[in-house]
């Protein structure tokens, strides 16, 4: 399974008042291993960064005036992302912003292109009900490192959620984790499990000895076959 986990940086949070996309960052994932295939692009709003949204991702006019505008790139994140599952902390916020892109240049939604969505926030909210669940938060709960996060970015932070998101679904995997086919459902599990090597460590003669040592011992005390002895037989 191809998966795309995503995050994007803006110039303010409405796309509806004209805020838009400045930063876009991707890790590819497949059958849960880290490709190495990562998509990254700096984008030139053609507007200023709203001083709320600058304070966070720190990306200043002056350092977007000469990236690339969303157009440019448009082709080559569509080709990137088609038919992937993509994963995404607070999806609606990106996904609004990304759906609007496309739409200012005529094309299909951002969303029609991927084969569905997974949006971390909503997970963690099921899975720690109560509880801080922002991307830091989910770090300093799944032992993820990100003490070299001074601001926001988008490679940075798709990259800290990959291993997030890792965390919080490695219940998923198969008894072996080498196994990488998860998407047989429950057959690919039980197939892992058959394939598992199971160790039985027979007890020896003294092991032995001292157990039906202990039994006796119990049969003494209750005056005949202490109930351990149903189990030995059966």
């Amino acid at each position: 399974m191809r998966q795309i986990v995503l995050d994007t940086e803006t110039t303010g949070l409405n796309p509806r008042t004209g805020d838009r996309v400045i930063e876009v960052g991707c890790v590819e994932l497949h059958n849960r291993m880290l490709t190495g295939n990562n998509f990254h692009r700096y984008i030139n709003p053609e507007r200023d960064s709203e001083e709320g949204a600058l304070a966070v991702h720190g990306l200043t006019t002056e350092f977007l005036r000469d990236k690339p505008k969303f157009a440019e790139i448009a082709q080559e994140l569509r080709e990137y992302i088609q038919g992937a599952e993509v994963i995404i902390h607070n999806a609606p916020f990106d996904l609004g912003f990304l759906n609007n892109e496309f739409k200012l240049l005529g094309l299909p939604t951002f969303t029609e292109h991927c084969s569905g969505v997974i949006d971390t926030l909503v997970n963690a909210k099921e899975m720690h009900p109560g509880k801080r669940n922002s991307l830091d938060a989910l770090c300093d709960r799944y032992g993820v490192s990100n003490a070299h996060r001074k601001l926001h970015g988008a490679l940075l932070d798709a990259e800290l959620l990959a291993d997030v998101y890792l965390s919080m679904t490695r219940g998923q995997n198969s008894l072996s984790m080498d196994v990488e086919d998860e998407s047989a459902g429950s057959g690919g599990m039980l197939e892992a499990v058959a394939l598992a090597e199971v160790i039985v460590l027979a007890a020896s003669a003294d092991e032995l000895a001292e157990h039906e040592s202990v039994l006796g011992g119990l049969d003494k005390a209750v005056k005949g076959n202490c109930i351990w002895r149903n189990y030995a037989e059966a």
